[in-house]
């Protein structure tokens, strides 16, 4: 009868289970494993390493060296199957010892001889030097252009003479950048060979598991553990069909996740999936301390040379993680649209795996691959929204109602309206039927003009000035130049006070906007209607500060 046993062990770098023990006379086997299944997150992965083995009844240990230095020891885990009994000890994560050269006697012998050669270059390099000073010296005593009692020489003299020294120096120069260059060369191959000598450190973790099976048995270990430097951040392709006189407008949001990992391993050939879950957070919501209020303390003098305990360091942000750009071409299309492939949705009560169908490979220092996860199709409500006291463009928005079950995390969009590739934008989390909006460029049919009809400063009262007025009106004027009705929104801003002293009032000459405080800004005003094929609209919109007169007002953004 076959039996097949799954046992789960834990560990941090060291773990005693309380299955059993080991002995220490226990043989050890030589594991190699594969990477078999990754899952990254936003800010880690987990990786499953496969070990098959012929085991023999009783205890082994078995010793995997191909494990990458960047694993979290107090990850791992182990189960495993087998044909007979099979009961899983302890496990153990550490660097293997760094080990030595075998030829290490052949190495000291080339070093021995390279330095040999080196020590007679350098004889040269002396030799030759004093071969040089000593031409230096010649010409320098014995003057070429007198004789013995003082009398010039002839001029055949002199040039035998200058020829002769000259030519020491040239070929002692010679010798010496001959020389010079060899022991260049000479160093480069000691300093390798010195570096083959040295024990290399490890680039790999070691990791030995105690297992004892009751027969002798072909068994299947799986590996897990988790590793840091990997992680996967939201894409999205916003696509804008705006629809025509037979077919309504809709919006095909295509997922992707853009994956980089540099754990030090390369996943070949692997069952890769993208979770929603944030490794790194950890388990629990942060305890709060209590808060007090009360009289500043003054501080007492510090002794010379002592450090101040209000002197805190700053503290440590997250480093912002910058995704890499999506991808801009996009491939011409023709008579049969090839498909992308897609991930299968794994929907849980808390969180989403996304299952890449087939296998990928990615490696350690290979960059970003971008993935195509989910996708959905919904329809969308056109609508025109325009900041004209920034910018008098009118913008095409979309909004659509978020359907998918899995929240949208926030990313970067590639924007395409009618199969254009209109710009990029971002996206914010929403969860399931929230409401989405996103622009997809400017709409140069609606023409937008916003004119100051009056701004004026001055004094209020009715006998004595006791305060300064700012007043200032506008007119926005909107045509829309579509041969269909289309939704418009125009923002402005009205001046928001934080001091009973300061006083802000709408005119009644104001049009009465439809929304105020949009998206929780204070003083964010919003008219809205539909325009017309061709139709001209013109919105008023006046307002007043008052400030006691022995003050100065100024109007600045929000902080």
């Amino acid at each position: 009868m076959r039996i097949t046993a799954r046992c789960l062990a834990t560990t941090s770098l060291v773990l005693v289970t309380t299955a059993f023990a080991v002995p220490s006379w226990a043989a050890e086997l030589d594991a190699h494993s594969a990477i078999d299944t990754v899952t990254v997150y936003p800010d880690g992965a987990t990786v499953t390493r496969v070990i098959a083995l012929d085991l023999a009844a009783g205890d082994s240990t078995l010793v995997a060296k191909d494990f990458p230095l960047t694993l979290d020891p107090s990850s791992l885990r182990v189960e495993g199957e087998a044909g007979a009994k099979l009961t899983i000890g302890t496990i153990d994560a550490r660097p293997p010892r760094a080990a030595p050269p075998v030829n290490l006697p052949e190495l000291d012998k080339r070093i021995e001889a390279l330095r040999d050669q080196r020590a007679d270059l350098q004889g040269a390099i002396d030799s030759a030097n004093a071969r040089r000073s000593f031409a230096q010296h010649f010409a320098e005593a014995s003057p070429a252009g007198l004789g013995d009692k003082g009398e010039a020489r002839p001029i055949t003299e002199w040039r035998a003479a200058f020829a002769a020294v000259a030519e020491e120096i040239a070929t002692a120069d010679t010798a010496i950048r001959d020389a010079t260059r060899k022991q260049r060369e000479l160093d480069r191959q000691i300093a390798q060979l010195e570096a083959e000598r040295s024990a290399k450190p490890p680039s790999k973790l070691e990791v030995r598991i105690d297992v004892a099976s009751a027969a002798a048995t072909k068994a299947t270990l799986r590996v897990t553990y988790a590793v840091r430097n990997a992680r996967w951040v939201p894409l999205y392709d916003a696509r804008l069909d705006t629809g025509a006189k037979d077919r309504k407008p809709q919006l095909e949001l295509v997922r992707r996740a853009e994956i980089t990992q540099s754990t030090g391993e390369d996943w070949s050939n692997v069952a890769l999936g993208v979770s929603t879950v944030r490794i790194g957070r950890g388990g629990s919501a942060p305890e709060l301390g209590s808060l007090v209020a009360q009289y500043p303390q003054v501080p007492k003098p510090l002794a010379l040379g002592t450090a101040s305990d209000l002197a805190r360091p700053a503290p440590m942000t997250r480093q912002a993680q910058s995704p890499a750009m999506a991808k801009m071409a996009e491939a011409a299309e023709s008579r049969e649209r090839a498909d992308e492939q897609q991930a299968v949705a794994e929907i849980g009560g808390f969180q989403a795996t996304f299952k890449i169908p087939g296998r990928v490979s990615l490696g350690a220092q290979e960059g970003a691959k971008s993935m195509r996860i989910a996708a959905m199709t919904v329809p969308a409500d056109l609508a025109v929204r325009a900041a004209p006291v920034l910018d008098p463009t009118a913008f095409l928005e979309a909004s659509f109602k978020q359907t998918d079950d899995t929240t949208l995390l926030p990313g970067k969009v590639a924007i395409y309206r009618d199969g254009v590739f209109v710009g990029r934008g971002k996206i914010s989390a929403s969860a399931k039927d929230d409401t989405v909006r996103l622009g997809f460029g400017a709409d140069d049919k609606i023409k937008i003009e916003r004119a100051v009809l009056k701004r004026n400063e001055g004094s209020a009262g009715l006998l004595v000035t006791t305060s300064k007025t700012d007043e200032r009106s506008f007119k926005t004027t909107i045509r829309n130049g579509h041969d269909f009705p289309i939704r418009v929104a125009i923002e402005d801003q009205l001046p928001v006070s934080e001091n009973e002293d300061i006083v802000v009032e709408m005119l009644p000459a104001t049009t009465p906007p439809t929304a105020s405080n949009i998206r929780d800004k204070r003083g964010v005003l919003e008219w809205s209607f539909d325009a017309k094929p061709g139709e001209v609209k013109d919105i008023s919109f006046a307002w007043r500060i008052r400030w006691p007169k022995d003050k100065s007002m100024v109007i600045v953004p929000a902080g």
